[in-house]
Formats: C-alpha cells, sequence, structure tokens
C-alpha cells in the first residue's frame, strides 16, 4: 500500500504483476526486486536487463538564453556540447558542496534536457529556479515521463528488433530520438549506471507500458529478465558510481569526491572561485574504493581505521560484490591512506577486518 508520502511510478501495476518487490525509495514505491538480486545482477552483466526509474527527475531548459543558465549552474562546460550529446556534471551550492549530481541532454542549441536523482527533484528545481536570473524557460516533465534502462552485452540486439534508429551510431553519452514499438519521440540514449553497457530509454507515461511490454517481449528470447533497485546498487557499486545521499551530498566537496574532471573552469559557475582555490591548496581526504581482504561485507556508515586502530575515515557504500564474490566498498579516507595497495582495516559487526584500497571500478 503507498503512504501518503510516497509517489507511483507509472508502471507500478505492472510491476506488481511482474512478481516485483515493492519497497520505498527516494519518495516512490518502487520495485527492489523481482527474483533474486545475484540472479538479475548476473543477467544484466551477462545478457540484459531491464529496470524501470522512472522515479528520476527530468527538467526541460530552453530560449535564447538556456545554455548561459546551464553553464553557470553546471560544473561541467556545456557549450562543449554537440546536439545529440549528453555530459555529466553536478551542480555546486554555495558552500563548497554538491546539490545533486546530472546529466546534462544538448537537444538543440535552445533546448536542453537535465536528468537529476529522485530524492532531490524538488531541491533541484527550487535551486535551478532561484539561480534564473538569465530568463530561461524552465519545465518540469518529471511526473509526465518514463525512464527504462536496458543495460548488458545483448541490449543492442534486444532494441534493434523494435526500433529502425541505427543503435549502433549511438556513442557513449550520445542519444537520438527515434520511433520505439511504433511509439515516436522517444530519447534513446548511449547512458547507464551499470557499467555493463546499453541504453536509457525516456518516453511519454501515456506510452510507457507499451514500450515496456515491446521490450520485455524482444528480450525474453535473449534471457533478459527486469531488475530491481537491488541488482542496480551492486552494479554501479563495483564501478564505483557515485550514488547521491551515501558518497555525495550537500556538505561533499566535489574535490574530494573524485569530481575535479567534470569541474571547469573555463567558465564562470556558482562558487568556481571556492572550488578554484580548493584545488589549488589540495584535499585532505578522498573518496576512495577498497576490496576486503578478511571475510565481510562493509556497509555505509561503518568506521574505516587505521593500523593502530584510529578511525581515518567512514565506509559510504559498500556491499558483497557478486562478480568477486567478495566485500567491496567506497569511503572518504585520508589522503595519506587513500593510495592503491594500502592496507586499511573496516569495522564490522565490532570487529576489525583488514581491506586493501583498491581504485574502481574493481571489476
Amino acid at each position: 500500500m503507498t503512504s501518503p508520502s510516497e509517489k507511483k511510478i507509472p508502471l507500478q501495476e505492472k510491476h506488481i504483476a511482474l512478481g516485483g518487490k515493492m519497497v520505498p525509495f527516494a519518495g516512490f514505491l518502487m520495485p527492489v526486486r523481482y527474483s533474486a538480486d545475484k540472479e538479475e545482477h548476473f543477467v544484466v552483466r551477462e545478457k540484459a536487463g531491464l529496470f524501470d526509474v522512472s522515479h528520476m527527475g527530468e527538467f526541460i531548459v530552453e530560449g535564447p538564453n538556456a545554455l548561459d543558465l546551464i553553464q553557470w549552474l553546471s560544473s561541467n562546460d556545456a557549450s562543449k556540447l554537440a546536439e545529440g550529446q549528453a555530459q555529466y556534471a553536478y551542480l555546486p551550492n554555495e558552500t563548497g558542496g554538491i546539490v545533486d549530481d546530472l546529466i546534462v541532454y544538448r537537444i538543440h542549441s535552445e533546448k536542453y534536457l537535465l536528468v537529476v536523482n529522485a530524492g532531490n527533484i524538488k531541491k533541484d528545481w527550487d535551486w535551478i529556479n532561484s539561480q534564473n536570473k538569465f530568463g530561461a524557460l524552465l519545465k518540469d516533465i518529471s511526473n509526465e515521463t518514463c525512464l527504462f534502462a536496458l543495460q548488458g552485452p545483448l541490449a543492442t540486439k534486444i532494441l534493434s528488433k523494435i526500433t529502425d534508429t541505427d543503435l549502433g551510431a549511438i556513442k557513449f553519452y550520445h542519444f537520438q530520438v527515434g520511433t520505439v514499438a511504433g511509439v515516436p519521440e522517444v530519447i534513446i540514449s548511449g547512458t547507464g549506471y551499470t557499467g555493463a553497457g546499453g541504453f536509457e530509454i525516456y518516453v511519454h507515461k501515456n506510452n510507457a507500458l507499451k514500450v515496456f511490454e515491446a521490450i520485455l517481449a524482444a528480450g525474453s528470447p535473449e534471457g533478459m529478465l527486469p531488475v530491481g533497485l537491488g541488482a542496480r546498487d551492486t552494479l554501479r557499486l563495483e564501478m564505483g558510481y557515485c550514488l547521491y545521499g551515501n558518497d555525495i551530498d550537500d556538505h561533499t566537496s566535489p574535490f574530494e569526491a573524485g569530481l575535479g574532471w567534470v569541474t571547469k573552469f573555463t567558465k564562470d559557475f556558482v562558487n568556481a572561485q571556492t572550488l578554484q582555490q580548493e584545488k589549488e591548496h589540495g584535499v585532505t581526504q578522498k573518496l576512495s574504493g577498497f576490496k576486503m581482504i578478511d571475510k565481510g561485507i562493509p556497509r555505509a556508515g561503518y568506521p574505516i581505521l587505521d593500523s593502530h586502530g584510529n578511525a581515518v575515515g567512514k565506509v559510504t557504500s559498500g556491499s558483497l560484490s557478486p562478480v568477486l564474490n567478495l566485500g567491496i566498498g567506497m569511503g572518504y579516507i585520508s589522503k595519506e591512506l587513500a593510495i592503491p595497495g594500502q592496507e586499511i582495516f573496516v569495522e564490522v559487526r565490532g570487529k576489525s577486518l583488514r581491506a586493501e584500497i583498491h581504485k574502481p571500478p574493481f571489476i
């Protein structure tokens, strides 16, 4: 039963019919799994899996000054985008932290799509509007947009059955607008959150069920399965992808989080001067990946210790890697220890267990 504080994604009843276990996540009821997390994880790595991630937020920014607003809001340089190209970025706040991380899509020179995290939709919308000194036109299309992620090595083979779009021409972080399952005006994007390759598919909610069922039908002979958020989390962790609210937040330094590569000082943006100084002075801690040596599963919040038992950080994301069959995680660790191969310890249920720093991806 949906509580008053939880929103329904448009295909909720379909997921229940497919056996999806629905759990609260980021203000929505979402399918966490249909069968078993491990089975769903491996089907994405080896064949293909279909996620419904329609809880994500989508904003349109358009008009003659659309790029000006995005350049001011975004850490990355959106002027480098060609039509049909996307880029990863974050929204810096005025205190040195991160409002959110997002993907910016250039539809054309005066129209952009911003895709933001589900739990931050209202916060991001309010922030973007508060910074809109350029008069750009803004529209929140989150409630009318469904987003499906078809991920895995067989994604192209499956999707090509129901679209005439040349999927081979869609490079990583590029997209095309095409027809899928007879539905026009669908965005097919060469993006994803699993490291397994594939596509993210944006469709109006009125056509969502038709497209979702067509992908299921096309993928079933190839062994594709619907996949929930449980496997999505272990898949992104094996790649070392940040999760907002765990690994980055309003108080996280983007340089400590390893996001210097999408911080472009070729233009002015929110809090650029402070971030420039931080880049020059360096950081005292870094978001680092690690693998467990001793048997144990690290979880968010667990202390990270040095060889003397001193706390030097904490786990922000951790789990058992299905591919490696050992515990992996990420956490903020003092810079001196954040060196690949360095032995650290993670306190798991009161026991100090050995681990070593490992630069992601883990597989």
